[in-house]
């Protein structure tokens, strides 16, 4: 993995936002609607160095673009978003430790990271957001909050998950947003929504509106019920 710094940023101990494409896009959703709604700036870039597939454009063939962005505004920093996972996991160490390595950089004390939480209850278009924490105070203080946490033992596996286990090894606070979904395959903007949500309960502060997801996700449910 390959790091790129553009520009210095103005932020000092900020809340960084860490999130990659999951099942149901839920991470590159939540995160690249973040950076349209606060108009984020970009300073450091991450770019897989060797292709792990080909793109088949009918006939020729093209490299993809493994690349993605740290972006920051006003007391925050936002990582990952748009498409794909590293697929190696020394890619995937290298890009966890250049969050961490950024974290400390800017006095960071906390980390978010977002994904899907893959469940058969019926949802009824009202998922819910479960978190997850680096520690047994902190998710004390959720439940404190009226917060959901996650119903039992499970192993979250990739960059939305792993970022966590990187938190807590150098000692910053971290919680996992993950909201729920039905099938993994369909961006599920109401699961963004409620992850939104949760993260402005939690960080007060408003990250925007989010009438335009509300709008994505009924055409989607439209065109899945046809």
């Amino acid at each position: 993995m390959e790091f790129f710094q553009t520009d210095e940023p103005d932020v000092e101990k900020p809340i960084i936002i860490a999130a990659m494409q999951d099942m149901g896009n839920v991470g590159s959703i939540v995160v690249n609607f973040i950076n349209d709604s606060l108009r984020t700036k970009k300073f450091r870039v991450a770019k897989s160095p060797f292709p792990t597939y080909v793109l088949d454009q009918g006939g020729y063939i093209d490299l993809p673009n493994e690349s993605w962005e740290y972006r920051y505004a006003d007391g925050l920093i936002v990582f990952g978003g748009d498409t794909g996972q590293p697929q190696s996991n020394q890619e995937l160490h290298s890009l966890c430790q250049d969050v961490i390595d950024t974290s400390k950089k800017y006095s960071a004390k906390f980390i978010y990271t977002l994904g899907g939480f893959h469940t058969n209850r019926p949802l009824n278009k009202n998922p819910k957001t479960f978190v997850t924490t680096t520690s047994e105070e902190l998710t004390k203080q959720m439940r404190g909050l009226q917060v959901n946490t996650t119903p039992q033992k499970s192993i979250i596996t990739g960059f939305n998950g792993l970022i966590l286990g990187f938190a807590k090894q150098n000692g910053i606070q971290g919680i996992g947003m993950y909201g729920e979904l039905n099938e993994p395959q369909i961006p599920q903007y109401r699961a963004a929504i409620s992850i939104i949500k949760t993260l402005e309960k939690l960080t007060y502060r408003k990250l925007g509106n989010t009438d335009r997801l509300e709008l994505l996700a009924q055409e989607i449910e439209k065109n899945f019920e046809n």
